[in-house]
């Protein structure tokens, strides 16, 4: 199956029409728990602003080694309100955000600085990580969708952070692990009050061919269909193993561009705030080869999946 026609001026196109598919990074928080920072707190890594910034920065400069085209920041569960409840003014909370930009911005600028780094490269965009309303209530809800608050209030938590990663120096704003329909409709009526700008929506489901709050995937996929600067539908943080019936899924919907960044298998526990069990046998090459075949425009790696898949995938898809 061949890959989406991909409308001019979106800034995936460069790298689908350059070398067949974009690569993402990895699980930019869970690797830098592997390299020994605790993230125990209702900031997850968002912490890391304030107390590694430059472990960060590094890790960036990891993925973009490995052969990402595009790296996330650090801002999936940074929020104003967040940050007002570690004792931060609603300044210093945005000051922070934009932080988050800078810091990855700097790492692509570094990397691209070196010569050596443009041999058959493009150069890689910076996306703004925007995570569901359940990441900020740091309670397992962003694998159910299921708030106890209305659509308005739920606009509202999002504006805030919409419009500061919106005006930031990122190229492109990533909504990630969205849950449900409601939420991801209220990210669709961000993006229409920010023209010019695009976004990617990419959904968390409870299996094969629904969200978690239940609603269809392919359903989903066309609601999105019609939103001109929506550069690309996908799914993330969910098994490998599942991806394949999710890209089906997907295509029902849109002839957008679909993207793919599962989990390394695993599951996680909500309750424990850990990850459980043994990570299953996956031949990470041969499944996004296969996710390739598919149609997929965008492939990389949600949580537990590090610098060195990300490396491997791209030796098979892009050489």
């Amino acid at each position: 199956m061949r890959p989406a026609s991909v409308r001019s001026g979106n800034p995936i196109a460069p790298f689908v029409e350059g070398q067949g598919i974009m690569m993402l990074d990895g699980g930019l928080a869970t690797e830098l728990e592997a390299r020994g920072h605790d993230l125990n707190d209702e900031l997850w890594s968002a912490r890391l602003l304030l107390d590694a910034p430059e472990a960060v920065r590094q890790v960036h400069l990891d993925f973009l080694a490995a052969g990402a085209d595009c790296i996330a920041t650090i801002t999936y569960q940074a929020t104003v309100p967040g940050f007002r409840k570690r004792g931060l003014s609603d300044h210093e909370a945005v000051d922070l955000m934009r932080y988050a930009v800078q810091l990855a911005v700097d790492a692509r600028n570094e990397f691209w600085d070196d010569p050596v780094n443009r041999e058959a490269r493009l150069r890689p965009l910076v996306a703004a990580s925007i995570g569901p309303y359940g990441a900020f209530l740091a309670d397992g809800s962003e694998y159910s969708g299921d708030y106890d608050i209305d659509d308005d209030t739920l606009y509202w938590f999002h504006r805030v952070r919409w419009h500061v990663l919106a005006d930031s120096q990122a190229d492109v704003l990533a909504c990630e692990t969205i849950p449900s329909r409601r939420e991801a409709m209220v990210l669709l009526r961000l993006l229409g009050e920010s023209p010019g700008r695009w976004a990617w929506l990419s959904f968390s489901c409870r299996d094969e061919t629904h969200l978690c709050d239940g609603s269809p995937l392919a359903e989903m996929a066309r609601a999105c269909d019609a939103e001109p600067e929506l550069m690309a539908v996908g799914v993330n943080c969910v098994p490998p193993s599942a991806v394949g019936r999710m890209i089906d899924e997907l295509r029902k919907g849109t002839t957008k561009p679909v993207i793919v960044y599962p989990n390394s298998g695993e599951r996680y526990s909500a309750a424990a705030k850990a990850w459980q069990g043994a990570p299953p046998e996956i031949d990470w090459d041969d499944a996004s080869a296969g996710w390739a075949e598919r149609g997929v425009s965008g492939v990389g790696g949600c949580c537990r999946v590090g610098p060195e898949t990300i490396a491997s995938m791209r030796r098979r898809l892009v050489g």
